[in-house]
């Protein structure tokens, strides 16, 4: 060969990176090619990984007469042989810049995915379509390896480099051969009987399947129907919805709440049964988002989950902590006065909400309570102790009567056509969160709903009334302020909110 193989690595913040690098290096020197390998930092966690180029020239030094070839300190697009990428969206950020083609370049990728800040602060669903990027992948590479490595991994106790490296060992064309990698691993003295481990099982699970293009390592879980009385004639796809919805308002209350929850799904489904050409697609989205709507996330909720055991397990599993090793934790908490008013009965939060309302604000600085201790455990479950009453809660009355109006008018709508009934239900998504976000969203969600209370007795186009509903609800999701929504109702513009920007100063250097 000679040409030096290239490799471009991307990796996220505490996914060994850095080390597989290294490997790459010392398992080269091993073998006596000359090599080089540069990084260039991402700008911030989940908006772009740090990338590590490596060039081998994969030829022994005792046989190039004393020459040293020339090697590049940056990747070219076109001229990358190699790219092996942590996460999804990283490959598909290496497919977008250039780094991959089809001509030279075998692609290596996990399936899993680490979702950007983009994705996670979007108020509808940000989520990047993960089948697109696969497609473009196996399109856009000369070959293509799609492993869920993250779950070979923690299957190994280890990190997803380990597994990494060992598919791009067993990658036919790879210049370094697996002893090696094997002895770069044992040299670094990090956690090496854990990466041998990982690099095992990344070598067979490459080995084992040449022609690899395979979504996830993990059997798929097949979460039975429910069989609750009354469902037998519902399709397989409304049961399981309606089972899982049992679960989690069980889950959140008791069987007499998760029983409503199925009452008021049932409701509407014999309505739309009653529908010519019924496709129940109104059921599945009013089962789905009712369940999500009745277990708000109050305080009430949020301290249940953090003092679950399988939490603490969880915590305990990710950190990597030994069976009789402490584990500290701090759980970060800002509770607003909505918050601390919603946990009174009605007449008293309106009362004290008057009251004080002008006068009490919000704490800037959040609260940090050490859940490892005593103290702040018994703290969180003495508000999860609460749950029982939870019913007679000014919060628990606000979310119960937005949600009957919700049904009310979606069961109206369902008489004027389900595919209008269909986009009411789709309306659902504006409540999420807590706090303002969540105030906001019933806010939109209200006004929407009380413009389509004046439209349904009218006549018109059923076509024209859904897409008029569309919109109404993807303006609300686009704009948080609510702006363009109001201009589409017709209501008074709100005047834009002021975001403040606070400077603090720095410490001066000694």
């Amino acid at each position: 060969m000679t040409r030096p193989f290239c490799i471009l690595v991307a990796a996220m913040g505490g996914e060994g990176g850095g080390v597989l690098a290294d490997w790459l290096v010392d398992a080269a020197s091993r073998m006596d090619f000359p090599v080089q390998s540069t990084s260039v930092p991402g700008v911030a966690q989940r908006t772009g990984a740090t990338t590590y180029y490596v060039e081998i020239f994969p030829q022994a030094r005792q046989t190039l007469g004393g020459r040293e070839p020339v090697l590049s300190l940056t990747p070219t697009p076109g001229h990358v042989d190699l790219v092996a990428a942590t996460e999804l969206v990283e490959a598909g950020r290496a497919i977008q810049n250039g780094w991959v083609d089809p001509a030279r370049t075998v692609l290596i990728t996990s399936s899993h995915r680490e979702y950007a800040v983009s994705e996670k602060s979007d108020m509808a669903d940000g989520r990047f379509a993960d089948e697109r990027i696969a497609q473009a992948a196996a399109s856009r590479s000369r070959s293509l390896t799609l492993l869920d490595m993250r779950a070979l991994s923690r299957q190994q106790g280890t990190v997803i480099n380990t597994v990494l490296f060992g598919v791009m060992a067993a990658t036919p064309g790879f210049p370094l051969s697996r002893h090696a990698c094997e002895e770069a691993i044992r040299s670094s003295g990090k956690a090496v009987q854990a990466s041998l481990r990982g690099f095992a099982t990344g070598y067979t699970a490459r080995e084992s399947a040449p022609d690899v293009l395979s979504s996830s390592a993990a059997l798929p879980v097949v979460v039975p129907p429910c069989a609750e009385p009354g469902l037998d004639g519902l399709p397989i796809e409304l049961r399981e919805v309606v089972g899982h919805g049992m679960r989690l308002t069980g889950d959140f209350q008791d069987r007499r709440y998760a029983d409503l929850y199925l009452a008021r799904v049932l409701a509407i489904a014999s309505q739309e049964q009653a529908q010519e050409g019924c496709d129940w697609r109104v059921s599945v989205e009013v089962a789905r988002h009712l369940a999500l709507w009745m277990a708000f996330e109050d305080v009430i909720r949020v301290a249940d989950l953090k003092t679950r055991r399988d939490r603490i397990d969880q915590i305990r599993r990710e950190v990597g902590a030994g069976p009789r090793e402490p584990v500290r934790v701090t759980e970060f908490l800002k509770p607003g006065l909505d918050e601390l008013l919603s946990l009174l009965p009605t007449v008293a939060a309106r009362a004290l909400a008057r009251a004080w309302g002008g006068r009490l604000r919000s704490p800037r600085k959040g609260l940090h309570l050490r859940s490892d201790t005593m103290r702040g455990f018994m703290m969180l479950v003495a508000l999860r102790s609460l749950r029982p009453m939870r019913r007679h809660m000014s919060r628990f009355a606000q979310e119960d009567a937005a949600i009957r109006e919700w049904l009310q008018v979606v069961s109206g709508a369902m008489e004027r056509s389900p595919e209008v009934a269909r986009e009411v239900a789709l309306c659902a998504s504006l409540v999420k969160g807590y706090g303002q976000t969540n105030e906001r969203g019933r806010s939109n969600l209200s006004s929407i709903l009380s413009d389509l209370q004046r439209q349904l007795p009218c006549g018109g186009s059923n076509v024209a009334l859904a897409q008029r509903i569309r919109d109404l609800r993807q303006a609300a999701l686009a704009d948080p302020q609510g702006r363009r929504l109001a201009q589409l109702l017709g209501l008074p513009v709100p005047e834009l909110v002021a975001q403040p920007i606070r400077f603090f100063p720095g410490r001066r250097a000694a």
